[in-house]
């Protein structure tokens, strides 16, 4: 376990393992970022060829280790690019390649640009997140798996209460970016509907119990679903031995103000996507683990922000199937009804996640929230639109631009989307039921999809978050990004919680 400590100290003269310091890009070649002059300082006319003859270019997330043979109190100085002008969100990404340079440090001193709240903070995140590692399946590892034991963030504003709040702050949005994903990574046979529900409750147990109880947690097994009328639910995992499930959470802070915001979230679950009998290719399949990012999102976005204690009502939906093939499964030309009787025509029995969301919005618009965001790996259509590292987000305008504002403070990349009039004549184009759930256009899938959902949100304010490219990094780390399962959009839906309070 890693603790933080907040110092005004001279990175020069802190006695650790590894000093982390930055380096600027320029015209004339690099340099020490703010942060690190003691460290220039005590170089000094040796620093310049020092970096020249290491080839340093200052490029973003670029490491270099160098033993300090003295010049300062740490043995080894670490230098991590930063760019030409580094923004806040690329100091999240240079701490997160640094923590991966450093794997041996059992003390760590970050002398990063920190001149305030929100640096501390991108770099504490940063530290943390690009430290990940899964390593539950791993019989030996090579290094140790935790980190260093103490890492000094040096910074000139360390006394001030908005800086440690936002050190804590940090803390506790990284470990929920970090558990959602082991969540995202844990192989789906043993992360099926019920084990999910499991681990969900096994993770909010220590909120949902006691005199500190801010959480309270329901979970509808196959049964409950039935008797609700959750048929897209029902329908998308009838085709497997492992049962769907729904699990609903609130969180209500004792002494809320009766106009506290109330913020829904909904967040796709399917545990693993087989495509059904309208089957993925086999090289389509073996990342179909992370179909669940959505939901793992909301939970652990609601659990931070539990126990961040924010002074609003939120009400999460995460419907979770497994979506399988076998002689039960759905067919394409069935009829499912929906919760609250919508009829839906199944035309692409691998296009599941909108019917799970369409019950589980059903549900969400029930509890009357002043606006509802849900989370979903939904399409590829929307890979195919903004890359891998881009989400889409569609939904009534003004609640986009709230979730577009929450994403840049967290440095998730995310872009607006349109949902065209024309999307509501695809969608009710069957000829036997109310909806249509696919009609086999090539084009507009993710938006054809969104206006699915729209349906389900009762004119609430809505935004659909399409997470489908980010949640899941299928190459190396980059930045503070590790391989596998991202934990993308738990860091926004927080700060949109944070915006709400303040509004």
């Amino acid at each position: 376990m890693t603790s933080f400590i907040l110092r005004s100290a001279s990175p020069a003269k802190t006695k650790v393992d590894a000093v982390v310091v930055g380096v600027l890009a320029g015209e004339d070649g690099v340099s020490l970022a703010d942060g690190a002059q003691d460290v220039a300082s005590a170089y000094g006319r040796k620093l310049r060829p020092l970096l020249a003859s290491l080839s340093i270019k200052g490029s973003l997330g670029e490491t270099t280790r160098i033993p300090t043979a003295g010049a300062i109190n740490a043995p080894v100085l670490v230098l991590v690019g930063l760019g030409r002008t580094p923004s806040t969100a690329d100091l999240r990404r240079a701490a997160g390649a640094a923590a991966r340079a450093v794997p041996n440090a059992a003390t760590v001193a970050l002398a990063l640009p920190t001149p305030g709240a929100a640096e501390v903070r991108a770099v504490t995140e940063g530290w943390l997140l690009g430290g990940y590692r899964f390593t539950a399946y791993q019989r030996d590892t090579a290094t140790p798996t935790d980190g260093p034991g103490e890492v000094v963030v040096l910074t000139p504003a360390a006394r001030k209460q908005e800086v440690v709040d936002a050190l804590a702050r940090a803390e506790v949005v990284a470990q929920s970016v970090a558990d959602c994903r082991t969540w995202v990574n844990t192989p789906p046979g043993d992360l099926t509907p019920p084990l999910f529900a499991e681990a969900v409750q096994a993770a909010t147990a220590p909120l949902a119990k006691g005199r500190g109880k801010v959480l309270t947690v329901t979970v509808h097994d196959e049964v409950a679903l039935a008797e609700m009328g959750c048929g897209g639910i029902l329908g998308v995992g009838q085709g497997s031995d492992a049962p769907p499930r729904l699990v609903e959470i609130t969180y209500a802070p004792k002494g809320l103000a009766k106009d506290a915001p109330h913020l829904a979230l909904v967040g796709k679950g399917i545990t693993f996507d087989s495509g059904g009998l309208t089957i993925k290719p086999a090289t389509s399949m073996h990342e179909m683990k992370s179909d669940m990012a959505g939901a793992a999102a909301v939970v652990q976005a609601t659990l931070a922000i539990a126990r961040l204690g924010l002074p609003l009502k939120v009400s999460t939906f995460v419907p979770m199937a497994e979506n399988m093939v076998s002689g039960n499964a759905t067919r394409p030309g069935d009829v499912l009804r929906l919760y609250g009787g919508t009829t839906v025509e199944i035309l692409n029995t691998d296009a599941e996640g909108r019917l799970v969301l369409g019950d589980a919005l059903g549900r969400a618009v029930e509890v009357s929230p002043d606006l509802v965001v849900d989370v979903a790996t939904l399409t590829g259509h929307m890979v195919l639109a903004l890359g891998t590292q881009v989400a889409g987000v569609l939904g009534t305008e003004e609640t986009v631009a709230q979730v577009l504002a929450a994403a840049e403070a967290a440095g998730e990349a995310m872009w607006p989307m349109p949902i065209p009039e024309e999307m509501k004549q695809r969608i009710t184009s069957s000829k036997v039921a109310d909806l249509a759930q696919h009609d086999w256009v090539r084009w507009g899938g993710g938006l054809f999809a969104a206006a699915f959902l729209r349906e389900f949100t009762g004119g609430l304010p809505w935004a659909h978050l399409d997470i489908a490219g980010p949640a899941f990094a299928s190459g190396g780390p980059s930045g503070h990004v590790t391989s596998g399962g991202t934990g993308f959009a738990v860091a926004t839906l927080v700060n949109l919680a944070d915006a709400l309070v303040a509004s």
